[in-house]
């Protein structure tokens, strides 16, 4: 069987980008197609990717393409279709919602589609940019964003299978392509060093910093509330330097920027809570990691930490996108008993080693 995969864009190391790794590690021949491969800004993570097979798209020999990823959606889909997949029997499209990139000419091969989200920029949902703040972007993105959405309701129909990540990501599937999906929760794994990590007194946040992902609240709640909070990750241009601008005067927030994975662990098993305050995430690995390496998590009601978040047993929900809300939350969280092992034991669930099964059997039951 012969087997590739399809992936938006290389350019980051997120939830999608590990999602990508354990297929890659399922079908390690498969190679990899995608618009654009940029390793140098993967950080720690480029050597992840360095003795893949991945081919891109034309647009790789784009001049400035590092800063084009948001404007390549316009022209996506004839990046996808420009694609050769004769004698493949399976192509696997892990779909991120950035793109619309089901829209492959996939010729006598299956094509199973993972569906991280639809795209949310397309429907409603928050992105990490706030395209309408400007007239002009607003005009043209609201007639982009009617013709786009045309195109990804077209692309879906080339989808023998398809499979989201999430029970959320499922009804979005079935509202706005009218198709089925079979849930396969995304991987998630965490290695600790061996020796045990003694918890500290704070709080911990971060992945991608954006305002979809609302940093800027928690932010807002601890400088309120005085308690320590670390903050990693990588942000989008201009939000990043606005984050770390707002900090400088408030000593209890420490921001540490983009960590290795291994330091990452050792931060999230040694923290008191971790703080997500996503709105209608499509699943949320890193909330998963956090309670992996056995700590609570405190979240926004909605979306995939429903899924995955045991209320006063795993963590704690707040529902609006107020300092009090949030803050309230964080009182109810320090007057509950939580149990570590417990929690890293049921986090177990969502496991690599699963994901993996249940993707290879996927795929050997649908490509016959």
């Amino acid at each position: 069987m012969k087997v590739a995969i399809v992936h938006d864009y290389i350019k980051e190391y997120g939830g999608a980008e590990r999602v990508l790794e354990s297929l890659h590690s399922v079908f390690p021949d498969a190679p990899v197609f995608t618009t654009v491969y940029l390793p140098d800004f993967l950080g720690p993570h480029k050597e992840r990717f360095a003795d893949w097979k991945i081919k891109t798209s034309w647009a790789q020999i784009l001049p400035f393409k590092a800063k084009l990823i948001s404007p390549l959606r316009l022209i996506a889909p004839w990046l996808f279709a420009s694609f050769n997949f004769k004698g493949f029997d399976v192509i696997i499209v892990s779909a991120t919602g950035a793109y619309s990139p089901n829209g492959i000419k996939k010729k006598n091969a299956k094509q199973i589609s993972y569906v991280h989200t639809p795209p949310r920029y397309l429907y409603g949902y928050e992105t990490a940019r706030d395209w309408k703040s400007n007239i002009v972007s607003k005009i043209f993105g609201t007639l982009a964003i009617h013709w786009l959405r045309m195109v990804d309701f077209k692309t879906s129909e080339n989808v023998d299978f398809f499979i989201a990540n999430s029970r959320e990501t499922a009804k979005r599937i079935e509202k706005f392509y009218r198709k089925d999906s079979t849930v396969i929760y995304p991987p998630v794994e965490v290695r600790l060093p061996k020796t045990k990590v003694r918890k500290g007194n704070y709080y911990i946040a971060g992945g991608r910093i954006a305002r979809a992902k609302h940093t800027d609240l928690i932010i807002d709640a601890f400088i309120k509330n005085g308690l320590p909070l670390k903050i990693f990750g990588r942000g989008i241009a201009g939000f990043e330097e606005e984050i770390k601008k707002k900090i400088v005067a408030y000593p209890n927030i420490e921001f540490l920027g983009e960590i290795s994975d291994e330091r990452k662990n050792v931060m999230m098993a040694g923290a008191k809570g971790f703080i997500f305050a996503s709105k209608d995430e499509d699943f949320g690995i890193i909330p998963v990691e956090s309670m992996m390496a056995g700590t609570p998590v405190i979240a926004q009601r909605s979306g995939g930490p429903l899924e995955t978040i045991v209320e006063e047993e795993t963590g704690i929900f707040f529902d609006e996108f107020t300092i009090e809300s949030l803050n309230s939350a964080i009182r109810k969280f320090e007057k509950t008993k939580f149990d570590s092992k417990k929690i890293a034991d049921y986090a177990q669930k969502f496991n690599r080693v699963r994901f993996e099964q249940e993707i290879k059997d996927f795929v050997e039951k649908h490509s016959k």
